[in-house]
């Protein structure tokens, strides 16, 4: 429907160096979906063996098998929490998505997104239109969101446990990192940085369930910080890049914190 390609036309500007997104009837041939990340174990075990050979390619060093594991992750999760929070931020909506309703390839990069629905505030245009729910206010939608994330990613945050080597409360770590670095990531390509981290820290305040942690927020406090844009965070979980050498710490690792 039009409102779906309307909903998704200034992110697919925004997404355009990592992948080629397309707003389609479902995902096809070689894409990975959290569906079947969730149901198939031999893809994801593929993906890891994958990832680990990309990086050792690229760092000169074999990665263990769960930082591996997380690469393959955060790549999945990322994609999919922009494809639901970009439109959020930059339209106002938000779009449902089933398990099987993102679909990525690495080696095309491609990227498509087909919503069961989208969710609006009273004032949209779009408000009223088929396949258009509408919530009463900012926190409903900041609400519907969060659940829409939560939805698509819980089961695959579950099934990617054992190669993490982490617990409930670590993943959902992640899925709160993801969901807040993806509002803050759409905010700096469109000139919105300030108003991103805004929105970011309202939308993960802490205490919203089952997300862990906090958006967080702040000015950039040095040279290192500065570097990825105005604001800093300080993650909640960490991406284990370190283990490739101690020059690969992020300048959002909790670890920096810490030392």
């Amino acid at each position: 429907m039009d409102v779906l390609r309307e909903t998704y036309a200034r992110l697919t500007d925004v997404l355009q160096p990592l992948v080629r997104l397309d707003v389609t009837s479902r995902a096809h041939g070689a894409q990975v979906t959290g569906e079947r990340l969730v149901q198939d174990a031999t893809l994801r075990e593929w993906l890891v063996d994958m990832a680990g050979r990309r990086i050792a390619d690229d760092h000169g060093v074999t990665p263990r098998r769960d930082v591996a594991a997380l690469d393959v992750l955060h790549q999945y999760a990322f994609l999919a929490t922009s494809a639901m929070s970009g439109p959020w931020f930059l339209e106002r909506r938000v779009p449902w998505v089933g398990p099987d309703g993102i679909g990525y390839d690495a080696a095309s990069g491609s990227l498509t997104v087909s919503p069961s629905y989208i969710s609006c505030l009273p004032d949209d245009p779009a408000a009223g239109l088929p396949g258009v729910r509408v919530v009463a206010d900012e926190e409903q939608l900041r609400t519907v969101l969060r659940h829409a994330v939560a939805h698509h990613l819980g089961p695959v945050l579950e099934e990617f446990r054992p190669l993490l080597r982490r617990g409930p409360r670590a993943v959902w770590g992640l899925a709160t990192d993801e969901l807040a670095e993806s509002v803050w990531y759409v905010g700096r390509m469109t000139g919105q940085e300030r108003r991103a981290v805004e929105a970011a820290n309202v939308l993960l305040p802490g205490r919203t369930a089952p997300f862990v942690g906090v958006a967080g927020f702040r000015p950039a406090a040095d040279a290192a910080e500065a570097a990825t844009g105005e604001a800093a965070r300080t993650r909640n979980t960490c991406c284990m890049w370190y283990t490739l050498g101690p020059e690969k710490v992020c300048v959002t690792c909790p670890r920096r914190k810490q030392g």
